[in-house]
């Protein structure tokens, strides 16, 4: 058992060779997995009555609406729904429903344009290649690609159709260029407002950081948004947004109408074992004031960057009441992040282990939360944000005893 915990501290168990193993075996089998679902679906359904891409039939859905000039129709969860079976040639399907700001019709509207199968690949494929450019750009190392590629959280966001890799490549893609290019990064961070529940720590950051100029880029962009989706759907589908929010909220959150054990948060958690609305709210919010303060502490530290970034990234999956198991996709944008610093300067005890952990969770957070109740995603999520905060706390208390030395490879 000791040793068994020496591994587990030191993080010597997971060597090179075995990561790149563990790769290509989920790569391999969540691969053929993918290709034999397509290849046992009829029509662009598959085997349990889904559409190929599952949610993605809502965006394309409400694309259709629009080019149609009936865009606030998709905020209306029946129209939407009888239009999402219109594109499966009015056969019954499951509705998902359309929860985006109004800006995001862009997008709906440029995969609408092309067959479903096509949309859907373009929709995919763009997304899966910035999410790779930017891991890449962030840890350029040999291995990155292969371990980006097989994360388990990619073969959950292809099969739902989601917008995990927008979501990681606009996030991930700020936080890299915030101290070079500020302004664009305050861009991507404007256009992330395409997923507003995960905006509640970044501006706290960007505040207590000082970061002005990201701060000013990035209101100029949402400002800009709004302005767009405004002259070209009016007025009205602002008011139809906000409408449809209280279903959002009562049904899919509250009610669990999306399923307890997909989503990720401590909201969810709470609720799945039984507790109030009232309740879970207040946990959510007890656990979101506590970011915020750690978040303002490390971002007015002199912590290392990396460090910040990693931070931020997942305490933007923590805060939100409503993050999905494709949204861990994000989690690559942390891991990436915390490898980087410990490339560069050491890990220390558990980081290496945490980091493996951080990888596998999404390849289990669904199935164990749906059979035992135990959140896993949530914990591991949590165990690396402290993980992440204690990096940052050792390190700082060594520059201030050793202000001239740069951070030590030896293990704590």
């Amino acid at each position: 058992m000791n040793s068994l915990w020496q591994h587990i501290k030191t993080g010597d168990w997971l060597t090179a060779g075995r990561a790149r193993a563990y790769s290509l075996i989920l790569l391999a089998v969540t691969s053929a997995a993918i290709v034999g679902w397509i290849a046992l679906s009829h029509g662009l359904i598959d085997p349990n009555g889904k559409p190929l891409g599952t949610d993605f039939s809502d965006p394309y859905a409400a694309g259709t609406l629009a080019l149609a000039g009936h865009a606030a129709d998709a905020y209306v969860p029946t129209l939407q729904h009888r239009a999402e079976m219109m594109v499966f040639g009015n056969r019954e399907v499951p509705f998902y429903g359309w929860h985006y700001p109004p800006f995001f019709f862009a997008v709906a509207v440029i995969v609408a344009v092309l067959p479903y199968a096509w949309g859907l690949l373009l929709w995919l494929g763009a997304s899966f290649a910035g999410y790779l450019v930017v891991l890449r750009a962030i840890l350029p190392l040999k291995e990155t690609l292969l371990l980006a590629l097989a994360f388990p959280a990619v073969f959950i966001n292809i099969g739902h159709g989601q917008n995990g890799f927008l979501t990681a490549t606009l996030l991930g893609g700020a936080l890299l260029v915030m101290d070079r290019r500020p302004l664009l990064s305050g861009v991507l961070i404007g256009l992330l407002a395409y997923k507003p529940q995960f905006g509640v720590m970044i501006p706290l950051a960007l505040i207590v950081g000082a970061r002005w100029s990201t701060i000013a880029a990035a209101i100029a962009t949402v400002m800009a948004l709004i302005a767009l989706a405004t002259a070209a759907l009016g007025i009205g589908i602002w008011h139809a947004f906000f409408d449809s929010m209280t279903f959002t909220r009562n049904v899919v959150l509250e009610q669990g109408g999306t399923g307890w054990e997909k989503i990720q948060s401590i909201f969810s958690a709470v609720s799945a074992w039984g507790a109030s609305v009232h309740t879970a709210y207040a946990c959510q919010a007890a656990l979101a004031a506590t970011l915020a303060i750690s978040i303002a502490w490390l971002w007015r530290s002199n912590a290392a960057f990396d460090l910040k970034a990693s931070a931020l990234a997942t305490a933007s999956l923590l805060a939100t009441p409503y993050v999905l198991d494709y949204d861990l996709v994000v989690l690559a944008v942390s891991i990436a992040l915390l490898a980087r610093h410990g490339v560069a300067h050491g890990f220390r005890h558990y980081e290496i282990t945490m980091l493996g952990a951080a990888w596998a969770v999404p390849l289990f957070s669904r199935s164990i939360a749906s059979v035992t109740g135990i959140p896993l995603g949530l914990v591991v999520m949590l165990a690396l944000y402290v993980v992440t905060i204690r990096r940052a706390v050792i390190d700082l208390r060594q520059m201030e005893h050793s202000p001239d030395q740069s951070c030590a490879v030896t293990a704590v």
